[in-house]
């Protein structure tokens, strides 16, 4: 096997090390081209200052009791973190369709 054979990556492979990058990526460029994901991003990282409850339901252990604000807070940080998503998942259906016909002009096959 020469060097250049075990070094080599198939596209899939390639894809599967770069996406932790192009997540992180991807959420970037929400932030400062959509401005409908940038006050979802906003919102929710003011609910988490103004409501540290949240972080503890989240991440923390052991019993928890909110007081009712703070579960309307909690519910609304889940909404809003639900969105964010959904948005997340849209870009990366439509780049996966974007690196797909990028990929297939490449090898020649459009």
């Amino acid at each position: 096997m020469n060097a250049n054979q075990e070094f080599y990556q198939s596209l899939p492979e390639r894809i599967k090390d770069a996406f932790p990058k192009i997540d992180s990526d991807i959420a970037t460029d929400l932030r400062k081209r959509d401005e409908g994901y940038s006050m979802l991003f906003k919102e929710s990282d003011s609910l988490q200052t103004q409501f540290p409850a949240i972080m503890d339901v989240l991440e923390g252990e052991g019993e928890i009791s909110l007081i009712a604000e703070e579960h309307a807070a909690l519910v609304r940080y889940l909404t809003v973190k639900q969105e964010m998503e959904y948005a997340e998942r849209q870009h990366i259906y439509f780049r996966g369709h974007t690196d797909g016909y990028a990929y297939l002009k490449e090898i020649g096959v459009v």
